[in-house]
């Protein structure tokens, strides 16, 4: 906890629902940090390939949360003029309308277990008009085949479910439903972000697609409404409450609203254990021809919806802790850089952390991990070095596939999450891009964004404009790679990639479903 005593003014509070702790943080008016509070929850793992949490565990921190971040602040609740939320994106919570209670534990996004179903709608007549519709590409990753998944372990909640008293939400429904009154009242509602991360929405309409509904079995009466993310849902009816909780948005939605790339064309990337790329695209979506997502980017009260192209890479930060953890390379996660700095180049190596598949823009499910090029010259320097290279040319990709899809160059990268305090890797990403990368003062960008987006609810900032105001840049760097020499490492990289193809052997195909059975 960190505290600084503020006996006047007005204050935004965001709450940071993470997928391993939770955080409230306190912001003042001219956008610094005045107090934090954080909790981490357990990561449940009940078989191979399950992930879970205990959302009863996780309202419960938030909530305890909320009036610690003020005790530590020294102001009074009153100061408080909003409430924002950032949460988790795709992990699905079902719960009792009248008692609260969840069915069960949440199934975290890093969740696999919906896979063979999956596979089984995949050959159901609709399923072409997921993506066209969604944007999103038919995979487990999201929170549709989770829903579905359990209604149909049991006929009594699927029919409980369509009478409308068992709800579905991510945790930011699941946290405004409870602070707003739970089972007393509480609001039921999502923000556009995270219902775009459910492959229910449509991206035009912006709200619950029905042929979306049909295709994956939901029923439309368990689901919340979509409002925008940055409105007042409604007040806390926990202690202390009345206060206005007036945004949401999934994470890196958040991570990209706090880096205020406001503007078609501008791109933030935030490294952590995976690392996420959005670039903003406008007022139209843009749907990838080149293994990228189409999502919403944010959408302020009635304004228009802004639109995103999203990269995902599913081990940057993990890599780092394989060499840790697993080969015992390093002791800490920060000694990488030096180590990498004890050799010039990679020595002819070369890393894919493939290690559950390729994300994008590859896709490819089966993929596993290899390390290419070894040879006896190879030491511990050049292997930290290519692992952190590997960040930096899935970054490439990622890049690639988006100026290929927008047909507009990015002309720089801002960069956030905790990987950033490694200026090595920074300069590596720089050069495999040939563009400047940027890393603001403020690294807590995901919070930043719900805080922002609140205050602009409540007219704690008058607009978009003055928010630029408050962002000060900490680091820049410029690329100093030859571009042959860029190009020829990137190929190289690049055929590592394909060698990890077809390495796990893919679940045996089963019998499609029939049209009946999926509506």
């Amino acid at each position: 906890m960190r505290a600084a005593t503020a006996s006047t003014g007005r204050f935004v509070m965001a709450i940071d629902q993470g997928t391993t702790s939770s955080r409230a943080i306190l912001y003042d008016a001219t956008g610094q940090q005045v107090s934090i509070v954080q909790r981490e929850h357990r990561q449940l793992y009940p078989a191979a390939g399950r992930v879970e949490h205990d959302a009863t565990e996780i309202r419960g921190h938030v909530e305890a949360s909320i009036g610690r971040v003020i005790g530590a602040a020294g102001i009074t609740p009153a100061q408080v003029v909003a409430i924002g939320i950032a949460n988790q994106r795709e992990t699905t919570v079902l719960w009792d309308r009248r008692t609260g209670v969840p069915v069960g534990n949440a199934i975290v996004w890093q969740d696999t277990r919906t896979e063979d179903l999956v596979t089984r709608l995949a050959g159901s007549a609709g399923a072409a008009e997921v993506t066209l519709r969604s944007g999103l590409p038919l995979l487990g990753y999201f929170a549709a085949p989770r829903i579905r998944w359990m209604l149909d372990r049991d006929e009594r909640l699927r029919e409980r479910a369509e009478r409308g008293h068992i709800l579905f939400g991510t945790m930011d429904s699941w946290l405004i439903w409870n602070l707003t009154g739970g089972a007393d009242g509480g609001v039921h509602v999502t923000d556009v972000t995270n219902a775009g991360r459910t492959m229910l929405m449509n991206l035009r309409t912006l709200d619950w697609d029905d042929h979306l509904l049909a295709f994956f079995g939901v029923p439309r009466a368990m689901l919340p409404e979509i409002r925008s993310n940055a409105e007042i849902y409604g007040h806390t009816a926990i202690a202390p409450n009345g206060i206005p909780i007036a945004a949401a948005l999934g994470d890196q939605q958040a991570a990209l609203f706090g880096q205020t790339c406001f503007e078609a064309g501008e791109a933030k990337c935030t490294y952590g254990t995976g690392s996420f790329l959005l670039a903003n695209t406008g007022t139209e979506p843009v749907y990838s021809t080149h293994g990228l997502l189409t999502t919403v980017g944010f959408r302020i009260g009635d304004e228009p919806a802004r639109y995103a192209l999203e990269g995902s890479m599913v081990a940057t930060g993990t890599l780092v802790q394989w060499l840790r953890d697993r080969l015992g390379l390093i002791d800490a996660a920060p000694e990488i850089e030096t180590l990498a700095a004890t050799v010039a180049d990679n020595g002819g190596c070369y890393v894919v952390p493939a290690f559950s598949g390729l994300f994008a823009p590859r896709w490819r499910a089966e993929a596993r991990g290899v390390i290419a090029g070894l040879t006896s010259y190879i030491t511990r320097g050049h292997l930290a070095r290519a692992v952190l290279e590997a960040t930096a040319w899935q970054t490439r990709e990622v890049v690639d596939a988006m100026n290929a899809d927008s047909g507009h160059a990015l002309a720089e990268l801002r960069v956030d999450g905790g990987m950033t305090s490694n200026h090595l890797l920074m300069q590596q990403i720089s050069d495999a891009l040939g563009i400047p990368v940027e890393r603001p003062l403020f690294s807590e960008t995901v919070s930043r964004g719900a805080a922002y987006a609140a205050g602009l609810a409540v007219g704690l900032w008058p607009d978009m404009t003055g928010l630029r105001r408050n962002r000060h840049t900490a680091a820049r760097w410029q690329p100093t790679a030859a571009a042959d020499r860029r190009e020829h490492e990137y190929r190289q990289w690049s055929r590592a990639a394909e060698l990890t193809y077809n390495w796990h052997e893919p679940v045996p195909r089963l019998p499609p479903l029939s049209p009946e059975s999926v509506t």
